[in-house]
This record gives C-alpha cells, sequence and structure tokens, in this order.
C-alpha cells in the first residue's frame, strides 16, 4: 500500500482528500500546517507528498526545496496543489523540483490519476502508441487510422502524441500549451482550441461527436480511450 503525505490547511479539503483517497487503496498521512513538515517526512518515509504552497505558517515552495535538500527525502515525488494559476508560479513549483503543479479547483479523479502516474514504472517511451483503430509512430511521426495516413503538422502530431500517451486525464488549456508549445510561446488558450478542432476534423469519424479527444466543460481536454474501445467493438459487431 503507497502512503501519502498531505500538507493541506482548508480543513474541507483535507477531509475530502483524506476520504477519497483512502477509498483509492492509499495510506493517508499528514498535517494541516506546515511547520514541522519536513521532520514529519522524515519520520513518515512517504511515497508521495501532496503540498499546498500557501500555509498559514510556511510557505510550500520552501519546505519543496527542504525536501529536495535532503538525500533520505530527494527522492520522493512532490504534487503541488494550490491556488496559484499564473505561469511564472507554475514555472518556479516545478523547477524547485516538483514532479506536477495541479491548480484549484481541481477534479478529485484528476488527482488520483495523476497520483498514480507517479508510481508507474520507469520505461523507455512506447515506439507506438494504439488505441482502437488510431495508432501513432513515435519514431516516424506518422498517424494512421484503419492503416491509412493522416497527415498532421508538426504541432498537431505533438498535441495528439501528449494525449494519447495520458489517456483519461484532463489537462487545461495552460497545461497543454505548457506541454506542447514550451514556456517560450506567444500563443493563447483559443490556439489549443484551434488545434483540437483541426485533430478533430482529422481522425474523429464524426468531428461533431467526438470520440477520441473529450472536450471538459470548464477546463480542458482528455483522450477518450473508453470511446474508443467502445468503437472497436461496434465495428466488430458490425463487421
Amino acid at each position: 500500500m503507497k502512503k501519502i503525505m498531505l500538507i493541506e490547511d482548508d480543513a474541507d479539503l483535507y477531509a475530502l482528500l483524506k476520504y477519497n483517497l483512502e477509498k483509492e487503496g492509499f495510506q493517508m498521512v499528514g498535517a494541516q500546517t506546515g511547520k514541522g513538515a519536513i521532520d514529519l517526512c522524515r519520520r513518515e518515509r512517504p511515497d508521495l507528498i501532496l503540498l499546498d504552497i500557501m500555509l498559514p505558517d510556511s510557505d510550500g515552495l520552501d519546505i519543496c526545496k527542504g525536501i529536495r535538500a535532503r538525500p533520505e527525502l530527494a527522492h520522493i515525488p512532490v504534487i503541488f496543489l494550490t491556488a496559484r494559476a499564473s505561469e511564472a508560479d507554475r514555472i518556479v513549483g516545478l523547477e524547485l523540483g516538483a514532479n506536477d503543479y495541479i491548480v484549484k479547483p481541481f477534479f478529485i479523479r484528476e488527482l488520483i490519476a495523476r497520483i498514480k502516474i507517479q508510481f508507474r514504472p520507469q520505461s523507455a517511451p512506447q515506439r507506438t502508441l494504439k488505441s482502437g483503430v488510431l495508432e501513432l509512430d513515435r519514431s516516424s511521426c506518422r498517424v494512421f487510422r484503419d492503416s491509412l495516413e493522416i497527415a498532421l503538422t508538426a504541432t498537431e502530431f505533438r498535441l495528439l502524441e501528449f494525449l494519447m500517451a495520458r489517456p483519461g486525464v484532463v489537462f487545461s488549456r495552460e497545461q497543454l500549451l505548457d506541454a506542447v508549445w514550451g514556456h517560450d510561446r506567444a500563443v493563447t488558450d483559443r490556439t489549443v482550441d484551434v488545434y483540437v478542432l483541426r485533430l478533430r476534423q482529422k481522425i474523429e469519424l464524426d468531428s461533431n461527436g467526438p470520440g477520441y479527444i473529450r472536450s471538459v466543460r470548464g477546463f480542458g481536454y482528455s483522450f477518450n480511450e473508453m470511446s474508443l474501445a467502445q468503437e472497436t467493438s461496434e465495428r466488430l459487431t458490425s463487421a
């Protein structure tokens, strides 16, 4: 059983996360104050740390720096949970050593998915990503549907690759901009919507009722693996 350390001062959010993560099978420990957080980590030796930044008595960024400075703790994944949503805040958090950065409010299922990603065995990236009849070849930068090649631009390919490699995880437009376009960019959130529309027109059977790239109202997009499995099943049944 994986042990998760939660440092969060909001009592309601602390209770909500503790309930849901224990329900998911994790062992939960933690505190609602930042004071003594590093000593608590040294005693408990968690497998992952969920860390708020704006604590009443401490700065989560300083706690993260302290964790990374101690050899016995430095290897532990740290995920920031914070209301600080600017690009500069994200960059600072990741550069200080956080493994992920999640902005409040967030979906509990998304958090659980991101936690599980940290526990996946580290291995070489798959050369080919497949879902249903859609296939993406990383080495040749080519995409096929039903063995027929689909012509994509370099940016469209990177966006599809990022989403396909993380099925079911919901990403905000800001997160997709950081991952696909990079921090040094001169584009807006609207750019993501435009590229998703172009991708849907190329890879979906029906771009008006997409099954591959799912929209999450008010948040962003995810790669809908469940829909692809259903589509494949329907094809086999009708064959």
